[in-house]
């Protein structure tokens, strides 16, 4: 578990809004589904197969309805920290905490999370716990929200309360940064770690429809500093008018960016590549680019600008 300082996120906070969404999470799990679809996408790209599998923070089960055969999945474990969630998604599902996984040492041979570890307090620490519950050469594979979604609400909303109400409290949670992302992975012991990203624009009437859809996902903001108490009527009227002057299109929508991060990684095993010793190389760069080779300190003569 994370320690007290490392508390970003109110992890209750969390699974209430989760619980919440899961009512009526069939009218705003689209962007679920679509990420579900490009890990799917992922998985499909290796010829290897992953017999048990776990899908940890599986929302309402859109992963288990996309994979469709794909990574020679038998047995697939669903999990998520609402255990109205979990019941939703369906069979073989249980509620559990991705800071405090419940699983023994090389269980899986593949685990996957799409949209959920972002909002875990100590990433570092649920990283390794999921390393451990892989197999040796086991698949994590994940998707995340970056450090660029909801740019333009997080700027309205700044502008909107310093204006109206004379200060500001954080109302978009802090997303994981793209190039800390590797390092996290290195650190919980991964081997191959391979990095990448997407961004998703999504379009909406005003900005209240997309706090609306927020809502209903279970993605509203749960940041331990946050303000107690109901936005203001004003703040929030003053944040519509303003999303609408600074990113409203021609055809009268507003956007609203996601930025998705994908991580694939794998548990070491004897038989994975490793890295060659500095030195042992067979080849020479500059003979591969037909270059010609300088020593360290030696200067390479540049010749003088063309006149114009």
């Amino acid at each position: 578990m994370g320690s007290d300082a490392m508390a970003v996120f109110d992890r209750r906070l969390v699974r209430r809004h989760r619980a919440r969404a899961a009512k009526v999470l069939e009218h705003h799990d689209f962007l679920f589904t679509d990420v579900a679809e490009r890990l799917a996408d992922r998985l499909a790209d290796t010829t290897r197969r992953f017999p048990r599998a776990l899908d940890l923070g599986c929302h309402g089960g859109e992963l288990a309805r996309t994979l469709g055969g794909r990574g020679g999945i038998e047995w697939l474990v669903q999990s998520d920290v609402a255990p109205a969630m979990a019941q939703r998604a369906g069979t073989c599902a249980l509620a559990a905490d991705e800071e405090a996984l419940p699983f023994a040492s090389a269980s899986f041979d593949l685990v996957m999370s799409n949209l959920s570890l972002h909002w875990v307090n100590d990433l570092p620490g649920a990283l390794l716990q999921i390393r451990q519950a892989l197999k040796p050469d086991g698949l994590f594979l994940a998707s995340l929200f970056g450090g660029e979604t909801l740019r333009e609400l997080r700027t309205i909303l700044l502008e909107a309360e310093l204006e109206v109400e004379g200060g500001v409290a954080p109302r978009v949670s802090p997303f994981t940064e793209i190039r800390d992302a590797g390092g996290l992975l290195q650190r919980a012991g991964f081997a191959l770690p391979v990095v990448d990203r997407d961004e998703i624009t999504v379009t909406y009437p005003d900005a209240l429809a997309l706090m609306r859809d927020l809502r209903g996902m279970g993605e509203t903001n749960a940041v331990s500093e946050r303000r107690r108490g109901f936005s203001r009527r004003e703040t929030l009227l003053r944040a519509t008018a303003l999303y609408q002057t600074r990113f409203g299109q021609s055809d009268g929508r507003i956007p609203a960016t996601f930025q998705v991060i994908y991580l694939t990684a794998w548990s070491p095993h004897s038989s994975q590549q490793k890295p060659l010793r500095p030195g042992s190389a067979k080849a020479r760069l500059a003979a591969a680019l037909g270059a010609e080779e300088q020593a360290t300190g030696d200067t390479i003569p540049i010749p003088a600008a063309p006149s114009r």
